[in-house]
């Protein structure tokens, strides 16, 4: 049985949706697109006309998946800033698990925790803002620290 569905979101654009009661722990998917490096990824982007709208990945080795060239329905994961699944990282393939018990129905969320070079920060802020509504949401999809 099918325990996601992808449709619009009252977040952003679309979001991936609970089917079905989904326990805490539990590995939901894996995020699937193009590995490619992150020059090849930005020149794809800055050639398209919509280049704004992105699903990049980064994997710690150096290289991204690029959800937009080849992904899935992980690729409309919106984000959280207390999100209930978490990306894990594993011999460069990224899994999406539960944090918490999700209920039938609830959206689907990661913390982005987006990096930007210093340079640019204060341009990401607003570039970045965040609308999960959390009781502790940072206002931004960048990451902490």
């Amino acid at each position: 049985m099918k325990r996601v569905s992808v449709r619009r979101s009252p977040i952003h654009g679309k979001g991936v949706f609970a089917l079905q009661a989904l326990p805490a722990g539990v590995r939901i998917f894996e995020y699937k697109g193009l590995v490619t490096t992150w020059r090849e990824a930005a020149r794809w982007y800055r050639s398209r006309p919509d280049g704004g709208h992105t699903f990049l990945f980064g994997l710690s080795g150096g290289h991204v998946i690029d959800g937009g060239r080849g992904g899935n329905g992980a690729r409309w994961l919106n984000h959280a800033c207390v999100a209930n699944c978490e990306a894990i990282e594993q011999a460069g393939r990224v899994y999406i698990e539960t944090v918490r018990d999700i209920a039938p129905g609830e959206e689907l969320f990661i913390d982005y925790a987006l990096e930007v070079p210093r340079a640019s920060h204060r341009d990401a802020l607003a570039a970045y803002a965040c609308h999960c509504g959390t009781k502790r949401c940072r206002g931004t999809m960048l990451g902490v620290g």
